[in-house]
């Protein structure tokens, strides 16, 4: 692997106390975030990067945890010396969403009006919400300026976002196998996760903590369904194919194939740790992104307000975020005259391969990170 990991690190957690409008119209009347970081912030405050995190990702980007070294950042392969996300030149902070399940203030937090834990009456969070709480960080940071914000899938729809909403705030924005709002399509395959949660009889409208239990069933389904949207076809087949587990039929319900196995596999280790709550307030928030909604959806007026230079990578087999969304993007940036640099990598991972170390798919964003000034 390129360049070096940043060894082991801590997570960190700041308090806010003045209250936070969400879009939805709730209020949270304070709020924690748990956040990480990576590098030093230098003198003028102009090196930091946000990293932004997608629907099951957390604040633990990079590294690992003294007490737990098998425990790896999820994009630990960019972000280190020498790495893409180089740590010798750039502040790289990791921050838990808000909603989330690792430490943020989220669903299984207590509710300050009654002391229990949030459950369903945790407020709708939508995208703009979680770059308001980020701005907060970056303020407690003494943070003015990103040098860049950088995600991939929903982490690149609030890197998009922060443009919109705080174009003096960000110079660079990397938009990784994103889309300028959903489809239909994925609209609708949220929905059937979110069903699979929601019918399980030990969700109990979402207040299942007083009742001693996790709808581990209906989250278990949800990220099966969801893992198999990003995979491409052609990983699916190459590495699984139509292999049985014990070479022949066995006429049942049972596991028989590779492919079952392993989807069984993600979703019990998926539902041993993540929060339903949780994952049904992220599904929503990535179904209600639309920024170009307040323009009638004409996108290149909303591109309009931005004024940051642009990092687009899309991936050939995402069928989930095909290259054709991140186009959208593209497109409409070039008709507001914006500095935008697109690449279309070929890789076989499908969704999944902005996660992927590969050396072209690297050394684009390197490349592109490299011509920052700081």
């Amino acid at each position: 692997m390129p360049g070096q990991s940043v060894g082991a690190v801590k997570a960190q957690r700041a308090r806010f106390n003045q209250p936070l409008q969400l879009r939805s119209g709730g209020i949270l009347p304070a709020f924690d975030l748990v956040y990480e970081t990576y590098g030093t912030l230098n003198a003028a405050g102009s090196n930091a990067i946000l990293v932004c995190h997608a629907l099951s990702g957390h604040h633990h980007v990079a590294g690992h945890y003294a007490d737990q070294p098998d425990n790896v950042g999820w994009w630990d392969n960019i972000i280190g010396p020498g790495r893409p996300l180089d740590t010798d030149r750039f502040f790289i902070v990791g921050v838990n969403n808000l909603g989330g399940c690792h430490g943020s203030t989220g669903p299984s937090s207590a509710n300050p009006a009654t002391g229990k834990p949030w459950g369903a009456d945790f407020p709708m969070i939508a995208v703009s919400d979680w770059v308001e709480a980020q701005a907060r960080l970056a303020d407690r940071l003494g943070i003015d300026s990103w040098a860049a914000v950088i995600g991939g899938s929903l982490g690149g729809m609030q890197a998009l976002r922060w443009t919109i909403s705080y174009p003096e705030r960000i110079r660079h924005a990397i938009v990784i196998a994103s889309a300028p709002k959903l489809s239909a399509q994925n609209i609708a395959f949220n929905d059937v996760a979110r069903q699979a949660i929601l019918t399980d009889p030990d969700f109990h409208g979402g207040h299942y903590y007083e009742h001693g239990t996790r709808p581990v069933r209906g989250l278990r389904l949800a990220r099966m369904l969801g893992h198999i949207t990003y995979l491409s076809d052609d990983q699916m087949g190459e590495k699984f194919g139509r292999e049985l587990r014990n070479g022949s039929f066995s006429f049942d319900f049972d596991v028989e194939f590779e492919i079952e196995s392993y989807l069984r596999y993600q979703g019990d280790k998926f539902a041993g740790h993540f929060d339903a709550n949780t994952y049904l307030l992220m599904t929503k928030a990535l179904d209600y992104f639309d920024p170009a909604r307040l323009d009638d959806g004409d996108l290149n007026a909303t591109m309009a307000r931005t004024r940051a230079g642009f990092l687009v990578v899309s991936f050939s087999t995402d069928w989930r975020f095909t290259p054709a969304r991140s186009r959208e993007i593209v497109a409409a940036l070039l008709a507001n005259g914006r500095d935008v640099s697109y690449a279309e990598i070929g890789l076989n991972f499908g969704h999944d391969s902005f996660l992927m170390e590969d050396a072209h798919y690297h050394g684009v964003v390197a490349a592109y990170l490299g011509n920052i000034k700081t």
